[in-house]
């Protein structure tokens, strides 16, 4: 949480194209670009046209981001480069892989508006915005007197409609010249100028506060735009766009069917001029198909003339050099569409005809020929008759749907009879010619000078794709019909760039420049419909001049993706959203919730967190201007309670000047003449010019934009709605650092009142706190005054209803409120219920709410407390002496006493392991059990929940229910001692306080306390460790973490004592006996099986994760002391695999020693001063193979004594059979299986042992099925000489041999008997037999021929290492397994670097996995990859998890796999080492995405084949994890 710069980042994933995805920012935000999974390890590079600081954007121009590293290690899991966002708009990124593109989008920056003398911040959650028509404002000198009522209403931004001059129709939105100022707000003597315009809207901001915002129209101009007829190549004409003949044939045709039905002609056929009922609406369905249709035979514009192409076919055929061509079986013939569109134009590929009809011989084959193309050619002409015929009827359904709606409608204008001025249908073309017949018309279409001026109007199509342009070529919406058309304008044709069309965007350009001098923003009209790419160029034409460019527009796509294409390309700041969309109360209540805010008592985010998708931010409209009139459609008492519910939306809010004023019809804005009503303190209310805070709903507007803009700048950015009945909303707006709220009750009236039933019984309302004052109480009454006249001059409101209101009262004084009872619903709830009396239809109340003053003080000292680990508490904290005497210690004090062994009792512990002390985890009703006991467990719930502010989880519903959970984190670490319990006590302490604030704030507490405390341990952790640690990525210390996860001290000592001549040893005092015990740390295998009791340490497992998991992350002492432990159950010559605490101990494996010699190796070689260790006591529990086992102290022997025994018996050879063997030791192994035999090959120096009835390596599988007959078998007994104990034990002979030369080891040779002689082998001699028979031995040559191969037959797969040599099952020997990896990394010595590099290629191929290595070649006839242990069946193979080590995907391989390969690629050169590291990366990404999403925090002990999870296997390894981290540590 640290840190107060928000960081926010963006994974970057292969492939992922998210354009349709919008991410909002905010200047002073940082951007981070990752790399995900699929690129780790790649090259990639990100591009972006975000400007350098100081240079101007240019959307053209990227450039590439730089990449950090913070760890500057070999691991990209940090990698990130970022841009420091400080200016708004919208910017693009791209990422390529090598050369290629994988993946882009965009990133919206949101502007920053300021207002005001002192240029202070207007936060784009505070606007208010108010829509006036600028055409209703007056001359411009009177402009003030009109908009001062809107500074009176509290708004702090208008918008105003087009300021340009008009076309012919007066519409607001049709300009005749984007660049000149309307005239009319000239006076006779005073021209105005932009300039004047410029002053006003500089003063309304400076000294109004208020910001102007105004239209920019990129679509269409008006049809009598003077510049039009001089440039007509700016609109979509019959010249440019040939295509559109056909529709304006039609659209012609229905003209003069207009005109004929108007002067009554069509009356005998059943259609006068008045249109009244559905039998005339069938009669013009019957002439258009009967007389227009027919005459105008639209089908021949897109057919081709028979006899002309048969004759140009025969004259072809009858060529004499005629070649003739393969024809391409996928070319058949079909018609070319004429480009310039003439009746019968069209024609046909001649070539593929004369390939398709062939001749024979004679004259008479040519006439059959051309009879078969003249066929041919009618049904093709035929089929475009169809198509044509379909398009007719779309036609006539929509041009009746248009006469129904203008005419017949209820809803609609009802236009009485058809006129020229009101014809049938609007026109879809301008015609500025003489009319004449329709023949002599058609002829035009074909003269470029008066074809160019036949232009195409612009409009909307109804369910169409926003991102196709419906008059360019593959469109028919002209044809058929289907465009709602402004008859108007003229569509604008911009093409695809500005040498497209040069006068029309610089014109264009030229408006825009304008409008972005003198206008703080910009509504884009008709967006959905504006050419992305023209709004694009014109809206960075406007930021270069306006930098924070308040962007708003309405989209009517019908899709959020759609929408998001529009946001993200734009840079657009907020959508439009209406509240009149909503057909009831409640769909009101959802937008508000649907449009801002989080959920009251959310989670508190990290400064540091991924970008989230976001929906577009909204300016939430109670009415636009284009909306029905809310009076008409709902009722004018639902004007307060409706705006009052917009205004709490947790957005921007909005309304159209009349709303407040209660104008009972919509201001149109084509047709309004009149001017909008002044500000006048004294007019009455029946004044129709003048207004005051007496007219309307003003007063109470003004206190409701007064507490929306207070609302946003103060932070209230969480809500709650709530539907108290069907007409009455509740909205809460919460503040999450001050804890106070406002709640406002609104009762609609979406009903008239008058004339609809609304009960009287308003049900009673809790609101859980203090009620501090009734911040504002309004209801809509009516008054005795004149009722409403629509007035000649002035848009004049409904006079005799207005709000009745009254401001910041107490709740006693209060109209609407009979009484207040408080109740308590806990110990420090209170809900205060509330019963109204006069909550009338129309009303609406505001409360100011507190918490209870004693949870006030409660979180104002947790919030308090919380500050030392995150700035964002500040606000709202109030210090307190009066608190616990160890909340005034600094948590990250008390945290630096742990230990890791302590931390791993605070942090971890499974069930099992918790249930040792008699403890568990604790679990959740209705869900699991956490798993684990320590803070992780809790931990890991919360990070899936957090970032989706899950409050509605079995976790929350939980602490909401109670405090059984909070009380169980404290108490566990109380019950402890030392600093684990104080720890519990600071816990318990903050929790004093967590418990006295009201429940629906705990869970957002409670993980504000424990991210606090947990994040503090974790560094306490890291501190504690190496430097490779410290200075590592997030990888590698999350990875190191599984060090403290599963080394811990248990309630029972799980390790042999230790010499007590030992220093440093831990010691404890047992609370039983009260005596001094050793206390070292055990190291488990893996979570949750082997954890606790005598399943918890192995000595294979042990030391094979030791390097890993104790050496790489600095914890020397606990590595030692695991070391010497083990040292002391030396017997045999072996180290236990099942350690017992020694006297379990079972020493049935060959391995274990051979792993733990190569700890103590690692030991000597990475801790300072490590070779001492040889010299350290080891206390023999068993000095010979049948004492009894002896207490620490008896005997002690250096180190490297113990040792050197271990390489005598060895070489002496070892054979014994297992103490107590028998079903009390292992129900399933069969008799023979509990003898153990272990020798070295005299000739090869190999290490061999074991038989076929037991299984002394990691691959450990004892079949257990009676049914499959398996019971007793190993499924892997490997005997004979295994490949990773060869490579073990000669990586431990090579290095006594260096030891002794160097006299540091006292040894030089083993002595053993040899048939009763005493006979010395040299390590120099052993060392020299390993390396001169290893490869001769164990690689399969690729040589089918090779001498040294004594078992050709059994041979699969060459170029590889056999995974054992002399096995009793001799083709077990030839199973591609991983295991010569293991050998490969400990004795790299043995392998030749080209073969080795071939063996890891086949292994790469054929056994690596997602996450392990598959541990059988999937070649094999018995691999199965799928490990269950439950399944019971006949199935040799698989019965009981018998293919546990025969396919299933082992982690810990892979570590082997890619150190071997990491070895052996720097030998082959630097491109093979590059490579390497690439795949290195990308794999360890994997893990490092496993690691973060499990909420065991590590890495699991196998999965099934291809990654797939194994329910079976551990959650967490040690082994997997340390050979993960020592990867990394070797890249």
């Amino acid at each position: 949480m640290g840190h107060g710069k928000q960081i926010r980042i963006l994974l970057l994933n292969e492939m992922e194209k998210l354009e349709k995805t919008l991410f909002r920012l905010e200047q002073g935000f940082e951007l981070q670009f990752r790399l995900g999974p699929t690129l780790q390890g790649k090259t990639v590079t990100v591009h972006t046209n975000y400007p350098y600081p100081g240079e101007t954007f240019n959307r053209e121009k990227f450039r590439s981001l730089e990449w950090e590293n913070p760890s500057e290690r070999e691991d990209d899991s940090d990698k990130y480069c970022k841009l420091n966002l400080q200016q708004a708009g919208s910017f693009q990124y791209y990422f390529l892989r090598g050369n290629e593109k994988s993946g882009g989008g965009y990133i919206v920056v949101d502007p920053v508006l300021r207002v005001g003398t002192d240029n202070h911040v207007l936060p784009l959650d505070c606007v208010t915005l108010q829509t006036f028509l600028a055409k209703c404002l007056g001359p411009l000198d009177e402009w003030e007197s009109r908009l001062r009522v809107a500074k009176e209403s509290g708004y702090n931004m208008i918008h105003f409609t087009p300021l340009q001059t008009l076309g012919q129709s007066r519409s607001c939105y049709s300009l005749a010249d984007q660049l000149e100022l309307n005239p009319d707000f000239s006076r006779p003597n005073k021209k105005c100028t932009w300039d004047d315009v410029g002053q006003l809207v500089e003063k309304l901001k400076k000294e109004w506060n208020i910001l102007c915002i105004t239209d920019v129209v990129y679509n269409h101009t008006a049809a009598n735009s003077k510049w039009i007829q001089k440039h007509p190549e700016s609109a979509y004409n019959l010249v440019n766009s040939p295509h559109l003949k056909p529709a304006w044939v039609l659209d012609r045709a229905l003209w003069h069917l207009s005109c004929d039905v108007a002067e009554g002609k069509y009356k005998e056929k059943g259609v006068p001029a008045l249109i009244e009922n559905d039998h005339q609406m069938n009669c013009i369905r019957k002439i258009v198909w009967e007389d227009i249709f027919p005459k105008i035979q639209l089908w021949e514009f897109f057919q081709v003339d028979v006899s002309k192409a048969v004759e140009q076919f025969r004259g072809l055929l009858t060529q004499g050099n005629r070649k003739i061509t393969k024809p391409d079986p996928k070319e058949h013939l079909k018609i070319i569409q004429d480009p310039e569109y003439r009746r019968l134009g069209c024609t046909v590929d001649m070539n593929i005809a004369l390939a398709t009809f062939i001749p024979n011989d004679g004259p008479a084959a040519i006439d059959e020929c051309c009879n078969w193309f003249q066929k041919r050619i009618e049904e093709l002409n035929s089929e475009k008759h169809q198509l044509i015929n379909c398009h007719q009827e779309q036609a006539v359904n929509c041009l009746l749907g248009n006469v129904f709606y203008e005419r017949l409608a209820g809803h609609g204008p009802k236009l009485g009879p058809v006129t020229r001025r009101h014809p049938l249908v609007t026109r879809y073309f301008t015609f500025p010619f003489e009319e004449m017949t329709l023949s002599t018309e058609e002829s035009m279409i074909h003269l470029p000078n008066k074809a160019c001026f036949l232009m195409a109007h612009n409009g909307w199509v109804m369910g169409d794709d926003p991102l196709r342009n419906f008059a360019e070529p593959g469109s028919d919406v002209y044809l058929r019909r289907e465009l709602i058309c402004w008859g108007d304008s003229v569509k604008l044709r911009y093409g695809n760039k500005p040498e497209d069309c040069p006068y029309l965007w610089a014109h264009m350009k030229k408006y825009t420049e304008i409008t972005a001098t003198y206008f703080q923003g910009v509504r884009l009209d008709n967006c959905h419909s504006t050419p992305l790419h023209v709004a694009e160029y014109m809206l960075d034409a406007a930021r270069k001049l306006q930098p924070n460019l308040y962007i708003v527009a309405e989209l009517f796509t019908g899709s959020e993706d759609l929408d998001n294409v529009f946001v993200t390309r734009l840079g657009i700041s907020s959508l439009i959203r209406e509240a009149m969309s909503a057909h009831d109360s409640h769909e009101e209540g959802r937008l508000v919730y649907r449009y801002g805010g989080e959920p009251v008592g959310s989670f508190v985010q990290p400064c540091l967190r991924p970008l989230m998708p976001a929906i577009a931010h909204a300016l939430f409209m109670d009415i636009t201007h284009d909306n029905e009139c809310p009076i008409v459609h709902r009722s004018a008492y639902d004007a307060l309670p409706s705006s009052m519910i917009v205004s709490m939306a947790c957005c921007a809010s909005g309304s159209t000047k009349g709303y407040d004023e209660l104008v009972p019809h919509q201001i149109s804005v084509v047709s309004e003449e009149r001017f909008y009503t002044k500000w006048n303190p004294g007019a009455s209310p029946s004044d129709t010019g003048d207004v005051n805070l007496q007219s309307g709903i003003i007063a109470a507007r003004r206190a409701i934009n007064k507490l929306h803009q207070e609302l946003g700048a103060k932070g209230f950015i969480q809500v709650y709605v709530d539907q108290v009945d069907e007409d009455i909303v509740a909205v809460t707006r919460h503040s999450p650092s001050i804890h106070q709220s406002v709640v406002a009750v609104s009762r609609t009236a979406f009903k008239n009142p008058k004339t609809s039933f609304y009960s009287k019984e308003v049900p009673q309302m809790c609101i859980p706190g203090k009620i501090e004052e009734v911040v504002l109480e309004a209801r809509t009454i009516e008054r005795n005054t004149k009722p409403y006249k629509r007035d000649e001059n002035s848009i004049n409101g409904m006079p005799d209803i207005t709000a009745e209101i009254r401001e910041h009262i107490q709740l006693n004084e209060s109209k609407i409120v009979k009484q207040a009872g408080i109740a308590t619903k806990g110990p420090n709830e209170y809900i205060q219920e509330i019963e109204f009396e006069n909550l009338s239809p129309g009303s609406v109340i505001v409360f100011r709410v507190s918490l209870d003053p004693h949870a006030q003080v409660a979180v104002g000292i947790l919030r308090n407390h919380l500050t030392q680990f995150s700035p964002h508490f500040k606000s709202g904290s109030l210090s307190a002496d009066s608190s616990d005497p160890i909340l005034k210690i600094p948590f990250a004090y008390i945290a630096s006493k742990l230990t890791l062994a302590e931390l791993n009792q605070i942090l971890y512990r499974c069930e099992s392991e918790e249930q040792e002390d008699g403890g568990g985890c604790y679990n959740i009703p209705n869900w699991s059990s956490l798993k684990y006991a320590g803070l992780q467990g809790l931990m890991s719930v919360l990070a899936e929940m957090r970032p989706k502010n899950d409050l509605g989880h079995p976790f929350c519903d939980n602490l909401r229910s109670g405090d059984w959970m909070i009380d169980y984190v404290s108490n566990r670490l109380i019950s402890r001692s030392g600093t684990i319990a104080e720890v519990g006590r600071w816990l318990q302490a903050m929790f004093f306080y967590l418990k006295q604030i009201p429940r629906y704030l705990i869970p957002c507490y409670f993980d504000a306390v424990l991210i606090g405390a947990y994040t503090t341990l974790l560094d306490t952790a890291w501190k504690q460790m190496s430097s490779f640690v410290q200075n590592g990525s997030t990888f590698v210390k999350h990875l190191s973490l599984g060090s403290v996860q599963l080394c811990g001290v248990g309630k029972y000592a799980s390790l042999p004592l230790l010499s007590p001549s030992l220093m440093d040893v831990p010691y404890r005092l047992n609370e039983i006996t009260k005596e001094k015990e050793q206390c070292c740390v055990t190291l488990a295998a893996g979570l949750p099986h082997f954890s606790s009791g005598i399943f918890r340490c192995w000595g294979r497992d042990t030391f094979i994760a030791l390097r890993g998991i104790l050496l790489i992350t600095g914890r020397y002492l606990e590595a030692r002391n695991i070391i010497l432990a083990f040292a002391g159950t030396l017997r045999h010559g072996l180290i236990p695999n099942l350690l017992g605490e020694g006297t379990y101990a079972r020493y049935n494996c060959r391995d274990a020693v051979w792993w733990w010699l190569q700890c103590i190796q690692d030991y000597c070689k990475v801790v300072p001063n490590g070779l001492d260790i040889l010299k350290c006591p080891v206390s023999r529990m068993y000095p010979t193979d049948d004492s009894v086992p002896l207490s620490a102290g008896t005997v002690d022997q250096p180190l490297f004594e113990v040792i050197q025994e271990a390489m005598q018996r060895h070489m002496q050879g070892i054979q014994f059979r297992e103490r107590n063997a028998g079903p009390q030791i292992d129900r399933n192994m069969k008799d023979e299986g509990f003898n153990i035999t272990v020798g070295v090959d005299e000739e090869t120096g190999f290490v061999y042992g074991g038989n076929r009835f037991n299984c002394g390596t990691w691959m450990d599988k004892m079949g257990e099925s009676d049914r499959a007959r398996n019971r007793g078998i190993p499924a892997t007994p490997r005997d004979g000489s295994a490949v990773e104990i060869v490579g073990l034990s000669k990586s431990a002979i090579r290095w006594l041999l260096e030891l002794s030369k160097k006299n540091i080891f006292p040894y030089h040779e083993v002595t053993v008997k040899r048939d009763g002689k005493v006979v010395t082998v040299s390590y120099d001699e052993w060392n020299r037999k390993i390396q001169d028979n290893f490869e001769k031995l164990f690689y399969v040559s690729e040589d089918p021929s090779d001498f040294n191969e004594k078992n050709p037959n059994l041979v699969h797969k060459r170029g590889i290492y056999k995974d054992s040599y002399g096995a009793s099952s001799p083709w077990c020997d030839y199973q591609l397994r991983p295991n010569f990896t293991i050998a490969m990394v400990v004795a790299p010595e043995l392998f030749t670097t080209e073969k080795a590099w071939k063996a890891l290629q086949v292994a790469e191929k054929k056994l690596l996995g997602p996450l392990g290595m598959k541990t059988l070649d999937p070649d094999d006839m018995v691999y199965c990859g799928v490990y269950d242990n439950a399944l019971d069946n006949d199935n040799y193979n698989l019965a009981k998890g018998f293919n546990y080590h025969q396919g299933p995907e082992w982690l810990w391989l892979i570590g082997y796999f890619l150190r071997a390969k990491l070895y052996f690629s720097k030998l082959m050169g630097p491109e093979t080492n590059a490579k390497t590291i690439f795949l290195v990366k990308n794999v360890l990404s994997r893990h490092y995405v496993h690691l973060e999403r499990s909420p065991w925090k590590g890495l699991p002990e196998l999965t099934n084949e291809n990654g797939q999870y194994c329910p079976f296997s551990c959650e967490t390894q040690a082994w997997s994890i340390s050979s993960v981290l020592e990867t990394l540590y070797d890249l």
